[in-house]
């Protein structure tokens, strides 16, 4: 017997190549495992998000048309008041932050802090093609906050370092006043300010839909 498995011991020798898998074939079993083990995961968190359809625009906001981006951050409202053409960009929620409006911080007893959305208003007029006046402003779920607002050169060289005025909240009560009133009859209020959550909220839904599935179909490539 042990004259014959020595006679077999070189045929053996011969076959353990064979029967042995070699190291690159078993690295790619694992990257194979590993790329299962990711699809599953993306399957999986793709099928847990169900975006709604975009929310209708309310009477109160309908004076406005939504234009969205698709894979952007931002969406982009117009509307005419007159002569004037009113632009909102709002970014999708961007943080939560203590309100300002109330002037007390959450730390000195104010309200709690609440989910953020920047708001950029652009109106524009005819008669002053060369101008537009800004508002810079903070959408919460429940009002609209202006922080700046201020005059930007749309022809021509603009400063590097533009003055744009103090903030806001540092102007004169009547002031504060009078510009929440012009911005409240061009439909930038309250109201806006809601509609933008909500519409973000699912915006955020069908953001992250999209971009799992691009994931998903790079790797399947």
């Amino acid at each position: 017997m042990a004259r014959r498995l020595l006679h077999l011991r070189p045929r053996l020798q011969a076959l353990a190549p064979r029967l042995v898998p070699s190291r690159p074939y078993m690295a790619d079993m694992r990257r194979s495992a590993f790329l299962d083990r990711l699809l599953r995961s993306l399957r999986s968190e793709i099928s847990s998000c169900r975006p709604e359809p975009a929310p209708q625009v309310p009477p109160s906001v309908a004076p406005f048309a939504v234009d969205d981006r698709p894979g952007e951050q931002y969406i982009r409202l117009r509307r005419a008041f007159g002569e004037e053409e009113v632009r909102v960009d709002a970014s999708m929620i961007d943080g939560a932050v203590a309100p300002t409006r109330s002037g007390v911080a959450a730390e000195d007893g104010g309200p709690p802090a609440r989910m953020h959305i920047s708001v950029h208003v652009e109106v524009t007029k005819p008669a002053r093609p060369d101008f537009a006046l800004n508002f810079e402003c903070s959408a919460w779920p429940e009002e609209m906050d202006v922080e700046r607002v201020f005059p930007v050169r749309r022809t021509g060289p603009a400063p590097e370092q533009q003055y744009i005025g103090r903030q806001f909240r540092e102007l004169d009560e009547e002031m504060q006043t009078a510009v929440r009133d012009y911005l409240e009859q061009r439909g930038v209020n309250d109201e806006l300010a809601a509609f933008l959550h909500t519409y973000m909220e699912n915006k955020e839904q069908t953001e992250l839909v999209g971009w799992l599935k691009h994931i998903e179909c790079y790797l399947k490539k």
